[in-house]
């Protein structure tokens, strides 16, 4: 992995939003209301992480920061615009990316033709997105993995894969949804080094749902923490680590 990559083909921009915002979002389902009021702000540059217990509407906020889900009330405002309406496309297209809990491979494709793929359905010719995928593949450390089978991979290079489809292109933002799962410590250490390196060498801000506290107080600028789908605390690492509320949702449940 290298911070020196050419991240763009000639005559193709990146997004220039300046921040990604959800204002009082509230999602209900069939009257059960799965987040209340929650307020978050995500810059450029940063890496923002998102915690909470199992349940406490992570996932469905991100849902919501990118088309998948629209909110029973609030606004998602992407560098000043309303984003109300917005297709998952046309976040996309604007410059905001996600991975999945799922890896959501392409699983009868070689490795190269998931993240080619992306490339070539945001405009890059079938040539360049080849070679920008096998760009993204080194920087992700898979390059020598580029022609095995999607469905052959293990599980954590998958993760690997969505993170290299994500930053086609080099959007605004992406949101990684708890790639760390089923990682080693060795292998949570490697994901720390790329997730940290994201703003420098792709110019992007990071929203990164996790749940190994190691990962988020390492490589996170800033934490917002939601339970039971409304925020209980947001701040620096180190007072997410002494705020007694968090502890009593969240931390004290580790070990």
């Amino acid at each position: 992995m290298t911070d020196e990559l050419h991240v763009l083909p000639p005559g193709i921009e990146q997004p220039q939003a300046s921040e990604l915002v959800a204002r009082n979002i509230v999602v209900q389902f069939q009257g059960l209301t799965a987040i209340s009021d929650v307020s978050l702000k995500v810059e450029r540059h940063e890496v923002f992480g998102l915690i909470g217990p199992n349940g406490a509407g992570k996932t469905t906020l991100v849902n919501c920061l990118t088309g998948f889900q629209r909110p029973t009330s609030g606004s998602v405002v992407l560098g000043g615009e309303d984003t109300t309406g917005w297709t998952p496309v046309k976040f996309r297209k604007q410059g905001v990316a996600r991975t999945f809990q799922a890896g959501r491979l392409f699983r009868d494709m070689t490795v190269a033709e998931n993240v080619e793929v992306t490339a070539l359905g945001l405009g890059m010719s079938r040539r360049a997105g080849h070679q920008h995928a096998m760009a993204m593949l080194e920087w992700v450390g898979l390059a020598d993995r580029a022609d095995a089978i999607a469905g052959t991979l293990p599980y954590t290079d998958e993760r690997r894969v969505g993170i290299a489809r994500a930053l086609v292109l080099s959007p605004a933002f992406v949101l990684l949804d708890e790639p760390a799962a089923g990682m080693s410590d060795a292998e949570c250490d490697d994901l720390m080094h790329t997730i940290a390196a994201i703003p420098r060498t792709f110019t992007c801000g990071v929203l990164l749902i996790e749940h190994n506290m190691g990962v988020i107080m390492g490589v996170c600028q800033r934490i917002h923490v939601l339970d039971g789908g409304r925020t209980i605390a947001e701040g620096l690492p180190s007072d997410i680590q002494r705020d007694q509320a968090v502890i009593s949702a969240y931390l004290g449940m580790e070990g």
